[in-house]
This record gives C-alpha cells, sequence and structure tokens, in this order.
C-alpha cells in the first residue's frame, strides 16, 4: 500500500491508539475503500466495513483480506451483533447526527468504545483553527502529497462544531471531545458496562 496522506487519514494513528487491547470486533462506518478497516484488522480479528457507495465497496473488497464488507445503511442495516470498537471518519455529517449518535451507541458493547472524526460547520468563533488547518495543510501536503479519496464527498456539513460538542455531551455522557486541526474534531467514548 503507497505512503497516503490526507486531512482524514491523519487521525488513523489517535484512531489505532484507542482500540482497547480487549477488542475482538470492530465496525468501520462509512468505510470507503477500506484503508482503516485494513488497518483495524492488524489489531482486531473481526471487522465489517460498511459503506452505502457500491463502488467504494467494490474497491474495498479488491484488497486480499479477511474483512465483511457491507453495502448498507448503517441506521438500519441488521449486524446481527454488537461490536467491541465503532471508528467512523468523515462520515457523520453525511447522516443525521442524532440518529447516528444514537444508533452507534446500541451498536456499542458495554464497554466497548466509539471514536469518531468529523467534519462540521466553520463559524467566526472557529477563525484560529481555520488558519491553523490552512498553514499545516500546505506544509504537510509539500511534505506528503495529497491522497484524494474516490468516496462521495458532503459538503459543506449541516452542523457547526459547538453544536456538535452539544449533540454528542447530550447524547454521549462523559464523550471526550477534541478540536483538531485540519477542520476536524472527535469523539471519544467508553460505553458504560
Amino acid at each position: 500500500m503507497p505512503n497516503r496522506w490526507n486531512h482524514n487519514i491523519h487521525y488513523h494513528p489517535m484512531i489505532l491508539s484507542a482500540v482497547p487491547s480487549s477488542a475482538r470486533s470492530a465496525l468501520d462506518v462509512g468505510c470507503g475503500e477500506g484503508m482503516l478497516a485494513r488497518r483495524l484488522r492488524e489489531k482486531i480479528p473481526d471487522v465489517v466495513g460498511v459503506d452505502l457507495d457500491q463502488s467504494s465497496i467494490d474497491l474495498a473488497m479488491s484488497f486480499d483480506d479477511d474483512i465483511s464488507y457491507v453495502v448498507a445503511d448503517v441506521l438500519t442495516h441488521d449486524f446481527g451483533s454488537s461490536f467491541d470498537f465503532i471508528a467512523s471518519v468523515a462520515t457523520l455529517h453525511h447522516m443525521d447526527a442524532s440518529a447516528a449518535l444514537t444508533r452507534f451507541k446500541s451498536l456499542l458493547r458495554p464497554g466497548g468504545t466509539m471514536v469518531i472524526v468529523g467534519l462540521a460547520k466553520f463559524q467566526a468563533r472557529d477563525l484560529p483553527y481555520e488558519v491553523a488547518g490552512a498553514v499545516a495543510t500546505r506544509v504537510h501536503k509539500r511534505a506528503k502529497g495529497y491522497w484524494e479519496h474516490p468516496s462521495p464527498v458532503c459538503w459543506p456539513p449541516p452542523e457547526t462544531y459547538s453544536g456538535m460538542r452539544r449533540l454528542a455531551s447530550t447524547l454521549l455522557p462523559g464523550v471526550r471531545y477534541r478540536r483538531h486541526i485540519f477542520w476536524r474534531y472527535s469523539l471519544t467514548w467508553v460505553k458504560p458496562n
């Protein structure tokens, strides 16, 4: 696999570092061509990637791995079981965020961990992050290049950063919200036993 970089891939190491050593199953929501799912599979024996885009799933399935890929709506698909770990990168803004977070919460086993990296709508108070993101992007593009993913894009995101923080705090008590450069935020949550 060639070394790729973009704003989403940048956060894969953060997600992978949150995988509990006890995790035996994972769900990658909005898996696209399966890059994160393949990295998760290096740590977790049973990985499912789900995406609505058939061409992305076809590409993911072209890799020789033992990941289960599903073309489905994560909000309604019957996965037949729950998961120890759920990851999602740049996907939440494609869905109703409240419905999606509620669904992810129901798919997570007690004691399981969920990590979401998302995009949100810019507001004036976000200007320092916007400037930092623009400068860091120029530096990273020069050093690493930039990989354009083949999956569908949804722009602009419907919710603001502060709105996502409020929503996540309401639906996922104790969630850790972090704002990042590269126009992203993350949610990390462990479901109570």
